[in-house]
């Protein structure tokens, strides 16, 4: 559903010349794409994250270091040869981010150290399982790694499934039900028993009063993880965000932080995506809103609508202040009124601003909601203020 819809809606679309699982964002799907990442990246500033950019390339000793080259190469795109060392796309911004940490000096007074990222990463997936957004060949993820001691780790799994909640109550995401990711036979799996049985310890205090399934054999091969799945219209399931205890990495890269002690400890490493990618999370909220995001992340928040030549000079006005109150606005004027009106419902514009010959003199403005409610003419700054209000997550 969400591939014919979203493409009718001009939000996303491919090519074969880019290659098969690899869609691009039109102008309307970027905008909305834009705005729930300045939101998710403001809820995470607001909450003590630190947000960092890194480079989607490693060397592949990289990945042979945390373990992914290993567990996960079969995943990942083919090294290059550049200058006598081999370059990998990367499969997650993890191991990264732990370099991050250990470019600098920490002690337990930094704990806990919340870094977050909207990064690439990339997945070689086959031909026969692309398709749409749901699964991509290039993911942007909304991603974070909490660097904590033992003693803190439970409080940030639990701060982040309270984010989460709050995240996809604002986006209106809704939730189909929680996994309990574990290990499974076989030497895949990093770390020793006692890391292991902590960590799933861990997760499940974090789980109570959460009605989850267990999945052995889905774990990371670091560490288990809750996964929070969505279902599409299809009722297939999909992880849509993620909490992880990881490790094994900490100890591959020996990460070590100064304790209170005076001596050194190993953090413990908290994998976190409040909503996982941009691409399957707007695979699911194309199918939950059919197209007509809430206000706050609609492509187009307004179309003004001027009756004639004569209110085009109204009609840019009112879209100035719009613009100019951070709201996404722009002027309609081919067609008639009545198929102007039937476009912008067809768009999924949440607000359309008639200017007619009584308006315009005054200032003012006729809206109307595409849920069919209308207001009587009101001053431009009034019908700002009024749609600016509700435009917040």
């Amino acid at each position: 559903m969400h591939n014919k819809l979203g493409r009718e809606l001009d939000l996303f679309d491919s090519d074969p010349l880019i290659g098969a699982g690899l869609p691009f964002w039109l102008p309307a799907g970027a905008a909305a794409r834009h705005a729930v990442e300045s939101y998710l990246h403001d809820l995470e500033r607001r909450n003590g994250y630190q947000h960092v950019y890194s480079p989607s390339l490693g060397k592949r000793q990289l990945f042979e270091k945390s373990g992914h080259w290993r567990n996960f190469a079969d995943d990942m795109f083919p090294a290059m040869p550049m200058g006598g060392d081999e370059l990998v796309l990367r499969p997650s911004l993890c191991p990264h981010h732990a370099l991050i940490f250990k470019s600098r000096a920490h002690s337990y007074r930094d704990l806990p150290l919340r870094i977050a990222e909207l990064g690439p990463m990339f997945r070689a997936e086959r031909s026969g399982v692309i398709g749409g957004l749901s699964r991509v060949r290039q993911i942007q993820l909304n991603d974070a790694h909490v660097f904590c001691a033992e003693s803190q780790a439970a409080a940030e799994v639990a701060e982040a499934l309270r984010l989460m909640r709050e995240a996809h109550h604002a986006l209106g995401l809704k939730v189909s039900s929680f996994q309990l990711s574990l290990r499974g036979e076989g030497k895949k799996y990093g770390g020793d028993e006692e890391s292991w049985a902590s960590s799933e310890r861990l997760l499940r205090e974090a789980l109570s009063g959460i009605d989850f399934v267990e999945a052995r054999g889905e774990a990371a091969f670091y560490g288990p993880k809750i996964d929070v799945q969505v279902a599409d219209a299809a009722g297939r399931e999909w992880s849509i965000a993620t909490i992880q205890i990881d490790r094994h990495q900490p100890a591959a890269f020996e990460l070590e932080y100064a304790d209170a002690s005076g001596g050194r400890s190993r953090p413990v490493m908290v994998h976190r995506s409040l909503a996982g990618s941009m691409e399957r999370l707007f695979a699911h909220l194309i199918e939950v809103h059919e197209g007509a995001f809430p206000l706050w992340y609609a492509p187009s928040q307004l179309a003004v609508l001027p009756l004639a030549d004569g209110q085009d000079e109204a009609a840019n006005a009112l879209v100035r202040a719009a613009v100019g109150a951070g709201l996404r606005a722009s002027a309609v004027r081919e067609g008639s009124l009545g198929a102007r009106i039937r476009s912008a419902a067809e768009r999924k514009i949440p607000y359309v601003g008639v200017i007619g010959r009584r308006e315009a003199p005054d200032g003012l403005v006729a809206l109307r909601h595409r849920d069919g409610r209308q207001w009587p003419a009101m001053p431009v700054a009034q019908a700002v203020e009024l749609i600016s209000s509700e435009a917040r997550p």
